[in-house]
């Protein structure tokens, strides 16, 4: 497991990254190697922050706290985490595995709209990220895991771009992009 720590408007302390790589140890039982951890520690007023985003063979968990103290923040993020873990690993029994091979790039932009000085809009965030073939089952899934509110990825029955979504009325949303010349 590759675990990096980054700290935010706090010292680097290696008390806190050795409790951090600890606690995220546990969770080996419950994920497939090889696995990519990130734990972000950062600090605001009086309030300590702890994101902790794992990836393993295609499937993204994040877990994010903010308490008084740094120790419980981490805690709790790695319960959200483990939580998802589990519910994952006994879903993921009902689903064909995930077809490694055939992913494709996505750029995701977020978009200051208070842009005043120019017609362009300006992007504040850009992550790019590999939509992998997958069923909208195991897309709504991994959404869920994700805790977001979409997510963009090739439909493994059909080989086209879908996102799936979360409505505001709490039901889930499928867009279906598909390939010129597919039937």
């Amino acid at each position: 497991m590759q675990i990096s720590v980054t700290f935010r408007n706090m010292k680097p302390s290696e008390a806190l990254k050795s409790y951090a790589e600890e606690k995220i140890t546990r969770l080996k039982k419950y994920v497939s190697m090889p696995a990519d951890v990130h734990i972000v520690l950062a600090k605001s007023k009086y309030r300590n922050q702890a994101d902790i985003k794992l990836m393993s063979r295609g499937i993204v968990m994040r877990g994010e706290e903010d308490t008084e103290d740094m120790y419980s923040s981490i805690d709790s993020a790695v319960d959200k985490i483990e939580r998802q873990a589990r519910k994952y690993k006994d879903k993921i029994r009902q689903y064909a595995p995930i077809s490694i091979g055939e992913e494709i790039m996505v750029r995701h932009n977020v978009i200051d709209q208070e842009t005043v000085e120019s017609d362009k809009p300006r992007i504040i965030r850009s992550e790019e990220f590999q939509a992998k073939p997958m069923s909208v089952d195991e897309a709504v899934m991994q959404m869920d895991l994700m805790n977001n509110d979409f997510l963009v990825f090739m439909n493994a029955n059909t080989r086209d771009i879908n996102v799936v979504y979360r409505r505001n009325d709490g039901n889930m949303g499928l867009i279906e992009a598909k390939t010129p010349g597919r039937d």
